[in-house]
Parts: C-alpha cells; structure tokens; sequence
C-alpha cells in the first residue's frame, strides 16, 4: 500500500479521524517509572505470561495500537527489550516520538501502521500487547488474527476489549448523543460534560462510575461517548473471538474477579454449585453474578501451544518447588484491621471490593518470605522449620487465586 493509499484510508474511516482529532489516552510530557525499579516486578510480569519459562528481559514487544505513550512507557520501564510502537494514527505517533527524543529511548522504534497490516513489519514477538483497540476496528477478528500471525510460537498476547454488562449506562448515553447528533468540538463536549452533572440518581451510568457523579472531560470524555464504533463481548463470546481466530485462552490477567473461591460470592449457598460447573461456565456466571465488568483482559498464546505447560496447580508435591513473586499493584493494608487480622490483602487492579484477604499472624509471615528467589518449600522451611501444613498449601493456592502472586514453576518442567 502507498503512503497515499494509507493515507486515504485512515482518513475514510471515522475510528481513525475520531482519534488523529481526539487522541488517547491523553498525552502525558512526563514518564514515571517507580514501581518498575525492582527487578522483581519485571520478574512477576513475565511469569504471569509464562509460569513454566525462566525470567528473560531481552524481548520482542509489539505494542499495537500503541496510542500516545504506552509504547514509550514499556520501553522505558523495560530498557532490555526491543519494542516496536504502531498506531493507525499520525497524532498518536508523533506524540510518542517525542516522549522518545525526550527519554533517549533507543529500544523503541514506531510507525504509523493499522494493526491490520501488522505482517508489513516482517517480524515476530515474543509479547503483543493490545489494550482497548481491537473492539474499535471494523472487523476485530481480522485485526485479532493479523496479531496472532506476528506471535512467535511460544509468544503471549495481552489483550484488553470491551465487556457489555459495565457499559450498559454508557451505552445508554451513547445512544442519547446520536440522538441529539452530539458532536467533538470544545463547546459541544462542554455541554455534555454539564448534561452529565444532571443525570438522573439511578441512571446506570453511576454503574460504571462506581456510583461516582465525577465524570471525565474533554477526549476521555469523547472517547467513551462519542467514539463512532465498538464491540463488546461477554464471556461466550470473547471464547469463540478467540478461539475462532486461532488462538488460545491462557488466562484472565486478573482472575479473582471470575472465579468463584474468591470474593464474597464463596460465602455464599451457590458458591459450591458454581465450583462444580466446568472452568467457562465458572467464568461466565460470575460475569452475571458481578454484573458491572466493563472489560476483559486476558492472556492469549497461539493455539498450537503446549496448553499444560501453562499449569499452575496445588494437586500435587510439584508445587513445593514453585517460586512466588509478589505483583507489583498488591498491598498489604495496616491500618483498621479486623480483630485478630495481622493484615489485608488488596489488589489495586480490582475492580471489586469483596476481593480481599484477611491474613493472621503465620500468613503474614509467610507472606513477608516471599522474595521472588525462595521456592514455596525454602519459604516453609524458613518460617516453620519442618515439614509444608496443608494451611500452608492453601495459603499460597490462595495467594494465586486472588491475584497476589504469580509462580516461577520452571525448576518443575
């Protein structure tokens, strides 16, 4: 295709005009890099990717759809990797090409390039990541494919699309705003902005606002009302988005949220009918039951890789010779705790509040072993000095289910 050619498409289809005028996220002229600074953080990102492989940092990373900055922020946090940046739009790469002069960043590379096309690169990655683009092409499934395409074998794909329950309120005002034929420019979103302020108590937009009135403006306003296309998926559906584009699901990059063990939905009298549905209908159930997810971001591998590798399980003594890296977004809360508590456990990538652990005194000194270098047995011998307690093995089965560690299970293959 001719650059004029390119250029003549972007500009017939309204997704690409909507983000050269209103590009997103927002331009940032600063990049921050704090909670990348440990090694373990790296370390726990790769293992939630490939639990069986051991940690590497040199990596091929496509960021697809790379927007205004996420291709600059992973290269800067990750100065081992090669990365390579491409948006549909000329905004969004000039902006990162200028936090790229800025930052010296000499492992990142760009172009203007719709993830369509993505096999014009002539190349292959170890990591794609694709957070909120697929669900605004015209065909998502062609733009999921192409990535698939450029996947090395045992690559793995961060995805992130749209989920219709959490976004029934925004859908609502979408439809409102093509009624009223609201259009982008400064005075119009301003007025939206005011309109919103108004809405109704019970409107279910405060759904997908966690009850808050305090709503976004100006392009992150536009983007979640105005944008002219979208898809979204419920569970069902992002299984057969995958799997019919020659993928395979590998995992949910927080699954608390979806499994029944966790979360106040565990107390309750269902909670033992829902674990003894098969692994999907688990997933889609607690789709219905939470009712409010207004997206879905998973882990994706080609489908002719070696499933079972990807294990992480407690069923048997293999699991002793795990290692356990803490996430770096996971906290253990201090301050008014329950009586007995000697802690509590928080994931701030949740969404929900019942997803939490309440740990005592021995969890928690299990918890602070945890280095991202001793293995679950090393840990046990250290704190209990004798052999693992089935209290210990749920512990650490726990740890994994609400996503407070991910597992190094290399030394098992």
């Amino acid at each position: 295709m001719t650059s004029q050619s390119f250029a003549s498409s972007v500009n017939a289809d309204p997704v690409s005009e909507f983000y050269t005028s209103h590009p997103y996220p927002p331009p940032v002229h600063n990049l921050e890099r704090d909670v990348w600074r440990d090694e373990n953080a790296h370390r726990a990102e790769y293992h939630l990717l490939w639990p069986h492989k051991e940690f590497r940092a040199d990596l091929d990373v496509l960021v697809a759809g790379c927007g205004t900055s996420e291709a600059a922020k992973y290269a800067l946090n990750h100065p081992a990797a090669r990365l390579v940046g491409i948006d549909v739009t000329p905004t969004s790469i000039e902006h990162t090409e200028t936090l790229k002069r800025k930052y010296n960043l000499t492992n990142l590379k760009t172009q203007q390039l719709a993830v369509e096309n993505v096999s014009d690169l002539d190349q292959r990655f170890d990591v794609i990541i694709c957070t909120g683009v697929l669900h605004h092409l015209a065909d998502p499934g062609l733009g999921l494919r192409a990535l698939g395409s450029v996947l090395k074998p045992d690559g793995a794909m961060y995805v992130l699309v749209y989920a219709p329950y959490g976004r029934a309120g925004i859908y609502v005002l979408q439809e409102y705003c093509r009624t009223l034929g609201i259009g982008t420019s400064r005075q119009e979103l301003a007025e939206l902005f005011a309109v919103l302020k108004a809405l109704p108590q019970h409107h279910p937009l405060f759904a997908a606002q966690g009850g808050s009135r305090e709503f976004l403006d100006g392009d992150l306003l536009a983007d979640a009302l105005l944008n002219p296309r979208e898809t979204s998926y419920t569970v069902p559906q992002l299984f057969d988005f995958i799997e019919r584009n020659d993928l395979m699901f590998g995992r949910w990059y927080s699954q608390a949220p979806y499994l029944p063990q966790c979360g106040a939905i565990a107390r309750t009298p269902h909670a033992e009918r829902l674990s003894a549905l098969p692994e999907r209908k688990q997933y889609t159930a607690m789709e219905q039951w939470r009712g409010v997810m207004n997206n879905h971001s998973f882990v994706a591998y080609r489908n002719d890789m070696n499933n079972n590798s990807l294990k992480v399980s407690f069923d048997d003594e293999r699991y002793l010779r795990y290692v356990p890296v803490r996430l770096p977004w996971t906290m253990c809360a201090q301050e008014r705790l329950p009586p007995g508590a000697a802690g509590v456990l928080l994931n701030r990538l949740h969404q929900f509040q019942d997803l939490f652990v309440v740990i005592d005194t021995y969890e928690k000194r299990i918890l602070e072993a945890i280095d991202g270098r001793r293995s679950i047995s090393e840990i046990i011998g250290r704190v209990e000095g004798k052999e693992v307690s089935p209290r210990a093995r749920s512990f650490f089965e726990k740890l994994w289910w609400y996503d407070q560690a991910v597992f190094d299970t290399s030394k098992t293959q």
